[in-house]
């Protein structure tokens, strides 16, 4: 039985039991209730009979308060009923939308992050040849048609207007990436929901592309994701390509919404990187394999034919 399944039957039981404990106690409190309003109704008669006002006003008074307690009671009852009933419904969602990684569902996740045209497509192609690898690009397809609307061309020309819609999307198809069930044991992701935040939400908002506030709600999505969603990670392998190499990179392979990104921009992206990964401004997620990056493509071929084992190995251990 898996811990979901355990949690489940857990809260599961205890809504069943907490229900069986309720219903005698509210039989029991509305027949102690009925008994005492009894008893002081029949007092009342008496006092009238014996027109002893000071008496009747004291059973008035003791009707009264028996009859808030029977209704409080009642309430606290439905009350504690109403709880285990969202104890259950909750144990549900959580058992539904909680991935466990753990036994045979554990499935290793690679993320492989690098600066535009720092090689991320070429690493991806090298390993989607290895049998159990699922590799997963970036949704750029998606980026460039929002329903017929090329999101990434409009951030380019117009970042101050475009970057937090650009970047809401990204954080959405990014965690769709990370969410989507894999039959095979090894998936290796394009970059990551991290790198959008800490690289290009924040190039955004340190150039002052971004208003302030557009960058608070991005942070506060991000943080919420990652403390409340699982983002499985076994191992970060940083492509460290030098600003100059993408830029050349760049010019080679002429895809039209990258004509406007200067050198400058890249110079901006590799700086965050360097920060991010090998400054370690924040606690990383995954272990991390840095592999140099400059060279051209035979080289780098042979560097992932010598560095298949360690990462690989990484991720599955």
């Amino acid at each position: 039985m898996s811990p979901a399944e355990g949690l489940r039957g857990g809260l599961r039981g205890a809504s069943r039991t907490g229900l069986e404990r309720a219903r005698p106690q509210v039989s029991a409190r509305t027949s102690w209730s009925l008994v005492l309003l009894f008893i002081i109704l029949l007092y009342q008669q008496l006092a009238t009979f014996h027109h002893r006002v000071y008496d009747l006003r004291l059973s008035y008074f003791l009707s009264y308060f028996v009859i808030s307690c029977h209704i409080i009671c009642h309430i606290s009852s439905f009350f504690v009923i109403y709880c285990h009933f969202v104890s259950y419904f909750l144990s549900y969602f959580v058992s539904k939308g909680t991935r466990m990684r753990s036994g045979q569902d554990h499935k290793a996740v690679i993320w492989i992050e690098g600066n535009i045209a720092s090689g991320k497509t070429t690493c991806l192609e090298y390993f989607s040849k290895t049998t159990n690898i699922e590799v997963c690009p970036e949704p750029i397809f998606r980026w460039t048609n929002v329903r017929g609307h090329n999101l990434l061309a409009l951030m380019y020309q117009d970042p101050e207007r475009w970057g937090i819609t650009l970047q809401t999307y990204i954080q959405l198809t990014m965690l769709q990436v990370h969410q989507a069930p894999t039959c095979a044991p090894i998936r290796m992701l394009e970059r990551s929901i991290y790198s959008a935040k800490h690289i290009f939400v924040e190039n955004l908002y340190r150039s002052g592309q971004m208003p302030e506030v557009d960058y608070a709600v991005l942070c506060e999505w991000f943080d919420w994701i990652t403390t409340n969603m699982l983002i499985p990670v076994d191992l970060i392998v940083y492509l460290q390509t030098s600003p100059e190499t993408c830029h050349e990179r760049l010019k080679l392979r002429c895809r039209e919404e990258e004509k406007v990104v200067s050198l400058a921009h890249l110079e901006s992206i590799h700086q965050l990187y360097e920060d991010w990964l090998i400054g370690c401004r924040t606690t990383l997620p995954a272990p991390l394999l840095v592999i140099p990056a400059d060279h051209d493509l035979q080289e780098m071929l042979l560097q992932y034919e010598e560095k298949r084992g360690k990462i690989l190995g990484a991720a599955c251990s």
